[in-house]
């Protein structure tokens, strides 16, 4: 993930609910800065005002780079972020003598540098997370999409044209999930409800762990070969950065989707666009980008064979009520002396 090129513009605070100083003990509360809150919303999700050990600052806007960040979270001696909006790498840490404590969402947080926050005394906390919101979008794409879904919407509404193109059944299609993981599993499950066939692969898969979840091990390139849809679910990192090639997607074929609600760089971007251009693959769903939040001109929100979405898969009230409420948990721990689910870079 990187800082968004879209212009600061006037980076907010969205709201602040600030505690003056304690009269009685004439101390100054910590400042906690809650980032990423780009729908304004994390103050519906915890009683933020309610609790007493801490002013609390809510950024709605994302950071067009380092020093933006930097300068708006000098005075701040806490962070709360949300999955990976915001990255925190070493650069950063190191420039923000007053912060001892992160807290994201999530057990993980691949753009938190855990190891560099140790050394400069930094907490790094996350919370629980849910999940199944990103395996159901998942299987919502794939329906959406083998359903033509969205044409059909379209023209009904624009032109009043009935029927204007046909979809398919999912029953007895083959779905290929790359990367048979929690969400993976989960998304296994609503494929075997639907009567599909499902197959999976990823480098440390075995045939034993597909078995108690109905699902046929093979390799990679039957994977792409054998499926007319493929879903991923793998972790980005620098074994999984571009894994999705051109071969693969010539694999797929041309009545072929890619549905893409894990990390954009999973996928060979150009590669991907090539295909879609050139009839290789029929078409694709990502809820995830290279870049967000994604400016309008991407190619991938403007291509007429991508259905784009704005990462919404963990983005749901029951998954915030979890992340928020949790959050709020960890910071009041740690101001307590007792810090909760760590996170530790061994």
């Amino acid at each position: 993930m990187h800082f968004s090129p879209e212009p600061q513009e006037n980076l907010e605070v969205a709201g602040r609910m600030a505690k003056e100083t304690n009269n009685e003990v004439g101390t100054l509360l910590p400042t906690i800065a809650l980032l990423d809150d780009y729908s304004n919303r994390a103050h519906q999700f915890a009683d933020w005002q309610g609790q007493t050990f801490a002013n609390v600052e809510f950024f709605s806007k994302p950071f067009t780079d380092e020093d933006s960040l930097i300068a708006a979270l000098q005075h701040v001696q806490a962070v709360g972020l949300m999955r990976e909006r915001t990255p925190f790498p070493a650069s950063v840490i190191q420039r923000l003598p007053n912060l001892k404590l992160i807290v994201t969402s999530g057990k993980k947080n691949a753009s938190i540098d855990v190891a560099a926050a140790e050394k400069h005394g930094v907490t790094v906390c996350g919370t629980e997370s849910p999940g199944h919101a990103t395996a159901e979008l998942a299987f919502l794409l794939l329906m959406t999409l083998t359903r033509q879904l969205i044409p059909l919407v379209n023209d009904l509404k624009n032109d009043n044209h009935w029927q204007s193109v046909m979809g398919s059944d999912l029953r007895g299609k083959t779905l290929g999930i790359l990367g048979l993981g929690r969400l993976g599993q989960q998304l296994a499950g609503f494929a075997n409800a639907m009567g599909m066939n499902v197959i999976a692969w990823s480098e440390n898969l075995t045939e034993e762990n597909c078995v108690p979840h109905n699902v046929q091990y093979v390799s990679r390139e039957a994977l792409f070969e054998q499926a007319d849809s493929i879903s991923i679910h793998l972790r980005h990192s620098a074994r999984t950065h571009g894994m999705v090639n051109a071969d693969d997607l010539s694999r797929l074929g041309s009545h072929g989707y890619i549905i893409n609600t894990s990390r954009a760089e999973i996928v060979n971007l150009d590669d991907l666009q090539q295909a879609l251009d050139n009839d290789v693959i029929a078409g694709a769903a990502f809820d995830v980008f290279d870049v967000e939040p994604t400016p309008k001109d991407h190619w991938m929100i403007n291509h007429p064979r991508v259905l784009a979405t704005p990462h919404i898969g963990y983005c749901t009230n029951e998954t915030f009520d979890v992340f928020y409420s949790q959050m709020l948990e960890a910071f009041e721990a740690y101001y307590a002396g007792t810090p909760i689910r760590l996170i530790s870079a061994s």
